[in-house]
């Protein structure tokens, strides 16, 4: 059956016209974009794609399988075109969940729309969820006065990232707090965090070599502001110590009283805040619309 459907298809191509106008060029483009619009929502990052990938395979298979027939290496070809087959079969019993599913999208009222509009929806929500695990992270980490240092990053091309552990993990609360948590081999480093990524975890940062930096900052506070010296980054800090939460920008560090006044500057730091055009800055100079103060504190 698939060796006829296989068939079929490249007889009908033999019997085209080999022209091209203006309108051929429409159809294609369309048909471009639908396919890639129907890659992103149902195959790419799932295990679809490994399903596409064995179509692939098995269609440059069959066409190769038709060349040995055509030279006449006639037992080489029907072994193939027997592989095809069989593999053929193989692929729609293991993928039935997923075609089953796909199928179940297009018999919705409004997929359409939610073809559409799924991707945009998906990273207004990222936005607003990265903000909230990171406030719940520091939350319980200021509590139980877990140390922690969490760098966001928007250029991963000048990192320390390759002295660490790469994660590439999405961010959530329970994966920070599990990081942090004391006596595990990642505990002591920073977090990189780009986007709602956890690129990695375990990263050593460069110390500040400020003299005149108060002796009552401990490492990560002077990691967090030597990071923050070298880099267009923002540090986060939890203290071991004292449970203060504080954030380094541009060599200063500011302290946080309360998770309101840190959730909205992390919300400006991240670029989740609508600002007016005035007050419009680049992601990570928050030193423009904040004010922040070296105001030393316990580790």
């Amino acid at each position: 059956m698939i060796n006829d459907i296989f068939t079929y298809i490249l007889k009908y191509i033999g019997t085209l016209e080999l022209t091209f106008s203006w309108s051929d060029f429409l159809q294609i483009s369309f048909l471009a974009v639908l396919l890639l619009l129907l890659y992103k929502k149902f195959i790419k990052n799932t295990s679809s794609e490994k399903f596409v990938k064995g179509i692939l395979i098995i269609i440059c298979v069959w066409f190769f399988s038709e060349f040995l027939l055509v030279i006449n290496l006639k037992i080489i070809g029907m072994f193939l075109k027997a592989i095809v087959t069989l593999v053929s079969l193989s692929l729609i019993v293991i993928f039935q969940p997923e075609l089953r599913r796909f199928l179940g999208f297009l018999g919705q009222v409004d997929f359409i729309s939610k073809l559409f509009n799924s991707n945009h929806n998906k990273a207004k929500e990222q936005k607003i969820d990265v903000v909230k695990e990171l406030v719940e992270s520091v939350k319980f980490l200021s509590k139980s006065h877990t140390g922690a240092l969490i760098v966001f990053q928007s250029d991963l091309s000048n990192t320390y990232t390759d002295v660490g552990t790469i994660l590439n993990a999405d961010l959530s609360t329970e994966l920070i707090l599990t990081i942090f948590h004391p006596n595990t081999p990642l505990h002591d480093g920073a977090v990189v965090i780009n986007g709602d990524k956890v690129i990695s975890a375990g990263v050593l940062l460069p110390l500040t070599e400020d003299p005149k930096l108060s002796w009552k900052y401990g490492t990560r506070h002077r990691a967090a502001i030597g990071m923050s010296e070298v880099s267009e980054s923002a540090c986060l800090v939890v203290s071991e110590e004292t449970g203060d939460v504080s954030i380094a920008i541009d060599g200063t560090l500011k302290k946080y009283e309360d998770l309101v006044t840190l959730k909205s500057d992390l919300e400006n730091i991240l670029g989740y805040k609508e600002q007016s055009d005035d007050d419009k800055r680049t992601i990570f100079k928050i030193n423009n619309f904040m004010t922040i103060k070296r105001s030393p504190d316990k580790k």
